[in-house]
């Protein structure tokens, strides 16, 4: 199983990315060792998880997900927040 993530940099940015494990791409990417991107932007902090049922549909919703604006990722969040505390 894969999951696309959505990490909060520190300096507020957003990254999106797959991982097979969310959690321990988490540790790798606050490493330093993860995507170049977030390397000069650490720490990250998991803010939204998505379990796609193989690679190819992770792939998809990533490719989906990455050109979104700001305020749309934003409210992705607060969706799944939402959902959790129910």
């Amino acid at each position: 199983m894969f999951s696309v993530y959505i990490v909060r940099c520190a300096d507020g940015t957003l990254y999106t990315g797959l991982a097979r494990d969310p959690h321990a791409r988490v540790k790798v990417h606050n490493s330093g060792k993860g995507a170049k991107y977030t390397r000069s932007r650490l720490p990250v902090a998991l803010v939204y998880v998505e379990q796609c049922d193989s690679l190819s549909a992770a792939m998809k919703r990533e490719l989906e997900l990455k050109p979104w604006s700001r305020a749309k990722k934003e409210a992705l969040i607060r969706s799944s927040e939402r959902q959790r505390l129910e």
